[in-house]
């Protein structure tokens, strides 16, 4: 994730319905990390759906910073040693919002000790964080997933439509990611190119009248009915930078 706007860096297409396991969330976190350093990772997000002691202690153990999003039902043990359920830990009015404790309870306690992170969400339910970084931190971090979510947007129903594939073999829907993947980086060259230092104009309740990605997008569609070559110009660039990377190295 850019400051402006966001890439698909790396993937694994599931087979199935259905979210991820554990196991394989372990092991695409391992080929990021065969090929960078940890310390590229300035938080892990994950909604509730990625949440789970086996995951959380591998994430500790590397020493990657996360804020993971979890269930108001989901029974931990604190500090003290008490074991309860999130929820009802949130109705302590007069306790503070964070406390420190483990994922589960009893045996299937996690190894290693969190920081929890709550705060109340204008449609009334809660945002609850379990962190191994500080609680302000992870608050303020897991702020930006929602750029994660539009990027979901960008490839689907607001611009790849790549949800209208019928393609269903694993090796080729990775390769339709690949040059989803490309397109989404073509269309943020572009729209970088096209502002500057720019920002795309706003409309008077104050959020973008196009995002980063569909001002690079609108441009490149526009630019290859009426002059291909110009279309491309942002992809080489990318590409020049990337072969200079590759000899510094």
């Amino acid at each position: 994730m850019t400051r402006r706007f966001r890439l698909p860096l790396m993937w694994t297409v599931l087979r199935g319905r259905g979210n991820s396991s554990t196991p394989q969330r372990i092991a695409l976190m391992r080929r990021y990390l065969r090929l960078f350093d940890v310390s590229t990772i300035r938080f892990l997000l994950a909604d509730r759906e990625f949440v789970g002691r086996a995951w959380t202690d591998f994430l500790c153990e590397n020493n990657i910073p996360f804020a993971v999003r979890l269930r108001e039902d989901l029974r931990i043990t604190t500090q003290e040693g008490h074991e309860l359920r999130l929820d009802a830990r949130l109705h302590w009015r007069r306790r503070g919002k964070t406390l420190t404790g483990w994922l589960g309870v009893g045996r299937d306690r996690g190894r290693h000790r969190l920081s929890f992170a709550a705060k109340p969400l204008k449609d009334g339910e809660w945002l609850i964080l379990a962190t191994n970084a500080t609680p302000r931190a992870a608050l303020d971090g897991y702020a930006r997933r929602w750029a994660i979510e539009c990027l979901f947007a960008d490839a689907k129903t607001r611009g790849l439509n790549l949800e209208d594939t019928r393609l269903t073999h694993p090796r080729k829907l990775a390769l339709l990611m690949a040059i989803v993947a490309l397109a989404v980086a073509w269309a943020g060259r572009a729209a970088k190119d096209l502002l500057g230092t720019r920002w795309p104009p706003r409309k008077a309740h104050g959020y973008l009248a196009k995002s980063w990605f569909r001002t690079g997008f609108d441009h490149i569609r526009n630019r290859l009915r009426s002059d291909p070559i110009q279309a491309i110009a942002p992809w080489t660039r990318i590409a020049r930078k990337n072969h200079n990377i590759r000899r510094v190295v």
